[in-house]
């Protein structure tokens, strides 16, 4: 039986929380404070059997709050384990090297994961990814400059765009 750790973090954007594993990599993580539903986000080969509460996850609850407080690099370092088919997969590494503050359109986000013609895997990518923040697929927006989706509402996405110095409309 697999356990996760998870703490909840307030942020001035609701709460936040994070899923880790036993080494301490992030598996799942959203502006909610439902823990459950975060662990019902992780590929069922790394999907813990069950969630312990923990008052802070180190590293990761500081990275959290440091971003948060206006210090946007505090996530490009954090640990993060995510399962899916080598595009996702791929995807989702590419997402994570997408500097805060210059965000991308969907068909620049498919070029740079090696599939120019895919733009809605690209968009899929965003949409499966379970660790929000440390993937920050809110970084892709449409090409008509509107934000397009976010799991956790446009509000959240608008202002993470906006703390991160960059609004793509």
């Amino acid at each position: 039986m697999s356990l996760a750790d998870y703490a909840m973090v307030t942020t001035p954007i609701g709460p936040f929380t994070a899923l880790v594993d036993a080494e301490g990599a992030v598996l799942a993580s959203g502006w909610t404070d439902d823990a459950e539903n975060l662990r019902m986000l992780i590929h069922p080969s790394l999907r813990p059997a069950e969630l312990r509460h923990r008052d802070s996850l180190g590293t990761v609850t500081r990275a959290i709050e440091t971003y948060h407080a206006g210090e946007v690099l505090a996530i490009d370092d954090i640990t993060v384990r995510q399962m899916s088919g080598p595009f996702l997969v791929h995807a989702w590494e590419v997402l994570r090297k997408i500097p805060a503050g210059d965000p991308v359109t969907y068909t620049a986000f498919a070029e740079r994961s090696g599939r120019p013609e895919a733009v809605r895997a690209a968009a899929n990518a965003c949409a499966r990814n379970a660790a929000a923040l440390f993937v920050p697929c809110h970084r892709v927006f449409r090409t008509d400059g509107t934000l397009g989706g976010f799991r956790w509402g446009l509000p959240v996405k608008n202002w993470l765009l906006a703390h991160e110095g960059t609004h793509p409309a």
